[in-house]
């Protein structure tokens, strides 16, 4: 199984700072073959600016670790094409989505991937989008056991 994961469920489960931490600390240590993530160009550089910015991570640390997400056996990383670029528009036309969650969604969309785990209530309440004969749901893993 592969699941997309967005900024907010990447950075709490980074960032012990984070109340959510808790519940993801183990995100990433369980995972194997079986149970992959995936990221993007995107959540990769937000994650980099919230923790640096936000969280006032050291900058050398969280590309250190950053990289080090990049170079996991079991993270898949999907780069942007115009290709996704223009899914992104037309689901934020359709679905009336921001930049940022359009292309996110996109990416992962273009990839065919079911799940994107977020804490983003603007994608949860819609549960699910649909493009072409593909469906993406949104789940939050903060509310599963």
């Amino acid at each position: 199984m592969i699941t997309g994961v967005d900024t907010n469920i990447l950075c709490y489960a980074l960032d012990p700072a984070y109340p959510e931490h808790e519940k993801l600390k183990n995100l990433l240590i369980r995972l194997s073959p079986e149970n992959r993530v995936a990221i993007n160009p995107t959540i990769l550089h937000e994650t980099y600016h919230t923790l640096v910015f936000g969280q006032k991570w050291v900058p050398n640390e969280a590309g250190r670790r950053l990289k080090m997400l990049l170079n996991h056996p079991h993270i898949e990383f999907f780069n942007q094409t115009k290709k996704t670029c223009i899914i992104a528009l037309n689901l934020a036309l359709q679905h009336k989505l921001g930049g940022r969650d359009a292309l996110i969604t996109a990416n992962f969309v273009a990839n065919k991937i079911p799940t994107i785990y977020t804490h983003d209530h603007e994608l949860l309440v819609r549960k699910k989008i649909t493009w072409k004969n593909f469906h993406v749901a949104f789940k939050d893993p903060l509310d599963e056991g």
